[in-house]
Order: C-alpha cells, then sequence, then structure tokens
C-alpha cells in the first residue's frame, strides 16, 4: 500500500472511532423539566406598561424619560425572546410551494 491509502484509511478510522461515542448512551431518558407559568410574570409587565401608558410624561426630566424609554425597549426584548413563533424562510416557503405542486399534480 502506498503511504496516501494508509493515511487516508487511518484518517477514516479516526473519524468513526470519535463518532461512535456520541451515539453511545446508557440508555436512561434524561427526565425534561418544564417551565414554570409566565402568567404570573405576563400579568405583572402588562400592568407596569399600563401604569407607563397613563403616566403623564410632561413633568418628568430627560434622564426619567430615557430611564422610562430604556425599561420599556427591556420589556420588548423579553416579550420577543418568549415567543415561540414558527419562522420560515423564503426558500423554505419556495420549496414547499415546490412540492405541493409536484405532489398535487
Amino acid at each position: 500500500m502506498n503511504p496516501k491509502k494508509i493515511i487516508t484509511v487511518l484518517l477514516l478510522s479516526m473519524c468513526t472511532l470519535n463518532i461512535l461515542p456520541a451515539f453511545a448512551g446508557d440508555g436512561t431518558p434524561i427526565a425534561k423539566t418544564e417551565k414554570p407559568s409566565n402568567a404570573a410574570h405576563a400579568q405583572q409587565v402588562l400592568t407596569r406598561l399600563i401604569e407607563i401608558r397613563d403616566m403623564d410624561k410632561s413633568n418628568l426630566t430627560s434622564s426619567e424619560k430615557k430611564a422610562l424609554r430604556k425599561e420599556l425597549k427591556e420589556m420588548k426584548k423579553e416579550v420577543r425572546s418568549n415567543s415561540n413563533g414558527i419562522y420560515l424562510s423564503v426558500g423554505a416557503i419556495i420549496v414547499v410551494i415546490l412540492l405541493l405542486i409536484l405532489i398535487l399534480r
């Protein structure tokens, strides 16, 4: 055998041996922890938003207004991170449409 084949076989066997332990497991399923209900936290955020909306902002200083804007941005970011929406790319939508056209033909 020439050295190129030996190196190729050795690299292939090393890669295979590294992948095998990833699929090996002890067989016991890991118990999934459930997320606690965020209903109470959502209600607190909603009441705070209503308070901010009904607040008279004309007598606030610029630093207080800035702090309110920052608080609102953080709440908005938190709501976005907690939402469990399904996002599809344009390419995925095109593939689905093409599959539907091929199947329904």
